[in-house]
């Protein structure tokens, strides 16, 4: 399922782009399993991280191939005598069932099916401490207390605490725990990679959790995955745990990226789940692309829309000028064209970066007339640039060429004062 051999450039993650299929759903496991599947080199510091955390008595990690639906995948799991993290002496141990289809569940939708079905309340706070206080690998903690904190302010959110006084059940067991920890460590030796995700399998029928019978997606769920696509395949049970929802919103923007135009495709891994769905191998698949960078770097951003047909010109100059110094917006063009009956406008269009999305959408909407607009994903490939001076002390920008030639332009602002000639005589430096 890897791919071949990889250099030391690949193992860092320039110029990755990671898709995920959630075929059957996705869960902490199956995140892990899929992931080591396309790159086993990750696994020796995937378990030593898991080790930094987890006592020796807690388990041995363990990764199997196991056939799903007739997929070859992997199975990662804990196995040993112990159950639960440490957990704060002055909580009561909550005893509870699971019976849901995948492990690795944050709070209550786990399933666990090495023997560790009881776990007591343990707290963020705890937590935090103990990841922060081991000997990870570079950029472990920091993504492992990401999805962590995702999880805490998804359940302060549904149970109307501040997230300092949240307290975990599933999380509280080893396996779990292991699951957080183990995903972090591969989304930090892959960065800085680009993920993406397809729809999400809705599953349907109620979950049993430490709180009573709860619908299909469960509460923490949907909240952590608002915005996300989501289909009905008809297959019932739990096919998103809380901590697989985790794992998506701390990786994948919203809205989502989309994957690559063109790109080479490295490698596939297939994560199992310990459920048999009915007619559907229950697996994530990662598939992991590269870009190439000889040629410049590919970049995803939104491109938003809109027409102004009842603005003046001095209204949409300055409305363009505010719009365009905002953070996150790359580029903005004015096109003008004839809309409904046969009305003069003016098409807005700007590149935006998805994290800005919407600032900069509630910024059109104060600063021009519209009343709606459009967006979507789009792809950009760019030449490798950097910034000189000339002799004469001009500002200049250098492109590399595909076949590796150089080209050199002086920026128009520093020629203003000159004649058309002088500037297109000026301006142009190829070598």
């Amino acid at each position: 399922m890897a791919g071949g051999p990889l250099t030391r450039t690949q193992v860092m993650g320039e110029g990755l782009h990671i898709h995920l299929d959630p075929v059957g759903g996705i869960a902490g496991d199956m995140f892990v399993a899929a992931l080591l599947a396309a790159r086993p080199d990750l696994e020796p510091r995937v378990r030593a991280d898991i080790a930094a955390v987890l006592p020796a008595e807690a388990g041995t990690c363990h990764i199997t191939e196991v056939v799903s639906g007739g997929i070859a995948a992997r199975h990662v799991a804990l196995v040993g005598p112990a159950h639960t993290v440490d957990h704060d002496p002055h909580h009561a141990r909550h005893h509870h069932h699971h019976d849901h289809p995948h492990s690795g569940g944050a709070h209550h939708h786990g399933d666990h099916t090495h023997g560790h079905g009881h776990a007591g309340h343990v707290s963020f706070a705890s937590l935090k401490a103990r990841i922060a206080d081991a000997a990870l690998c570079k950029g472990t903690a920091d993504a492992a207390l990401g999805i962590l904190t995702i999880l805490a302010n998804a359940e302060a959110r549904m149970h109307a605490v501040p997230v300092e006084e949240v307290h975990f059940h599933e999380v509280g067991d080893w396996d779990s725990l292991m699951d957080v920890v183990a995903a972090g460590s591969i989304i930090a030796a892959l960065s800085p990679a680009r993920w993406s995700v397809s729809s999400l399998p809705l599953g349907e029928g109620m979950v049993r959790t430490a709180h009573g019978l709860l619908p299909v997606p469960a509460p923490a769920t949907t909240e952590i995955l608002t915005g996300f696509e989501w289909r009905n395949d008809g297959i019932p049970g739990e096919r998103v745990t809380p901590t697989g929802a985790a794992i998506l919103r701390y990786l994948v923007s919203d809205p989502p990226a989309m994957r690559p135009v063109t790109a080479r495709l490295e490698a596939i891994g297939y994560g199992a789940g310990t459920r048999q769905l009915r007619g559907t191998p229950n697996v994530l698949r990662a598939s992991l692309s590269r870009t190439s960078g000889a040629a410049g770097e590919h970049g995803h951003l939104l491109e938003i829309d809109f027409d102004i047909d009842d603005m003046t010109g001095e209204e949409i100059a300055t409305a363009a000028d505010r719009l365009r110094a905002l953070d996150g917006v790359r580029d903005l063009r004015l096109v003008p064209a004839i809309g409904k009956k046969g009305r003069p406008l003016t098409t807005f269009a700007l590149l935006v970066e998805a994290g800005a999305f919407d600032a900069v959408s509630d910024q059109i909407f104060l600063q021009t007339s519209t009343l709606g607009l459009r967006f979507h994903a789009v792809e950009r490939r760019m030449l490798a640039r950097t910034l000189g001076q000339t002799a004469d002390g001009l500002p200049v920008k250098h492109a590399r060429r595909p076949d590796g030639s150089l080209t050199a332009k002086v920026e128009s602002d520093a020629r203003v004062g000159d004649t058309l000639a002088a500037r297109r005589t000026a301006g142009r430096l190829d070598q």
